[in-house]
């Protein structure tokens, strides 16, 4: 391996805790390890005295979330020894910085945006200097000033995508379009052998979303219905919860699975027989997510953690991460659909706008632990 680059887990770990693996638990436990963690005020930058960059750079991230050619070719550049761990879950991440109190030792955290107001308000993430990144002006309007960072102080886009559906289309020869035909074709063409992710929020907005309702919703009665949905009507007919999809699709025996955009996308290139598999955006809406650049508290290597994020934003950069980790990232140069046109199902990565403006982006505005409860309660049904 590379004297610039240790990545602590390989490919085929990383295929089992991908960018979107969420445990059963994650809000509700997230949650509870950020209220231990009290705001202790602004952290200043620990920035390097001779201005000079630092020779080290610790990255905490999904797995298998960056090329490691980029990583590499930055590793060579400014001779920086990179090391990236991996998590499989924004619970996870949170746990380790809440545990750590600014002594993580890591500089770049990659936490998805429904979490940063609790990072933010709990001093486990701290203010980016946006003087360090110019390459900030390359990412397209649309990605700044977000409802979870609204001034763009602590947080850049690393990627956003969106959830669906993929399935045989040799099994379930019908065209599928919304959220009441997985549930209806879940519970026959797919009966046993259908997939849902490992996610409350996403597998209870199924159901909220085939009944009309906010998916952000934290109304009780709408919870409720949206229980009975999942629990009586999808989960006995579910075969396996999972984080991501490819795998499942090589290996066979599933007809529908619940899958993210980029997941489906990684699976349809590695199938055998790619022609038989569609994924869907289903109507009428689903979640528009957003993965974040964002500076650990207390980062032992300020310097070089800004360098780095100012160098992955480039175009050159931001175009070999979106193919090979399958996700748009909100770079204004794929507002060029020649651009977009050069990589392998375009369209699963660069959803068009009028499926991008019925998306619902993912809000914590109370419900969290109905979201788990029901979860759970699928999951005992399926007998998982």
């Amino acid at each position: 391996m590379d004297n610039h680059i240790k990545i602590i887990g390989d490919r085929a770990f990383s295929s089992r805790i991908t960018r979107r693996s969420v445990l059963a638990g994650m809000m509700a436990a997230g949650v509870g390890v950020l209220a231990s963690c009290g705001r202790q005020g602004e952290m200043a930058a620990n920035i390097a005295p001779d201005g000079e960059l630092e020779d080290k750079l610790n990255i905490y991230s999904w797995g298998d979330y960056d090329d490691p050619a980029v990583l590499k070719a930055f590793g060579d550049r400014y001779d920086v020894v990179l090391q990236v761990d991996s998590y499989g879950s924004n619970e996870e991440l949170i746990a380790k910085l809440g545990a750590s109190r600014g002594t993580s030792g890591y500089d770049i955290v990659c936490p998805t945006d429904l979490e940063l107001p609790q990072l933010i308000e709990n001093n486990l993430i701290q203010k980016l200097d946006m003087s360090l990144i110019p390459n900030f002006d390359t990412i397209d309007a649309a990605f700044k000033g977000q409802h979870h960072d609204p001034n763009d102080e602590y947080s850049i886009i690393k990627a956003w995508g969106t959830t669906g559906f993929v399935y045989d289309v040799q099994e379930i020869p019908e065209e599928l379009t919304s959220w009441d035909d997985f549930i209806r074709v879940a519970q026959n063409e797919a009966s046993g052998s259908t997939l849902l992710l490992e996610d409350p929020w996403e597998l209870v907005a199924v159901a909220l979303a085939a009944k009309g309702y906010d998916l952000n919703t934290a109304d009780e009665g709408e919870l409720e219905e949206a229980r009975e949905i999942v629990v009586d009507q999808i989960a006995p007919h579910v075969r396996s919860y999972a984080s991501t999809v490819s795998t499942s699709m090589i290996q066979g025996g599933f007809k529908l699975l619940h899958a993210f955009n980029g997941d489906a996308r990684q699976g349809i290139m590695e199938v055998e027989d790619p022609d038989r598999w569609k994924f869907v955006f289903p109507t009428p809406t689903a979640n528009l997510w957003t993965d974040t650049w964002c500076l650990a508290t207390g980062a032992p290597h300020p310097d070089a953690a800004h360098e780095f994020i100012n160098y992955i934003l480039a175009p050159e950069q931001a175009t070999i991460e979106t193919d090979y980790i399958g996700y748009s990232t909100g770079s204004k140069v794929f507002n060029d659909s020649a651009v977009e046109e050069q990589y392998e199902y375009p369209d699963l990565i660069f959803p068009g706008s009028d499926i991008v403006d019925r998306l619902t982006p993912s809000l914590r505005l109370g419900g969290e632990q109905t979201r788990v409860d029901i979860y759970s309660a699928a999951q005992v049904r399926s007998g998982s």
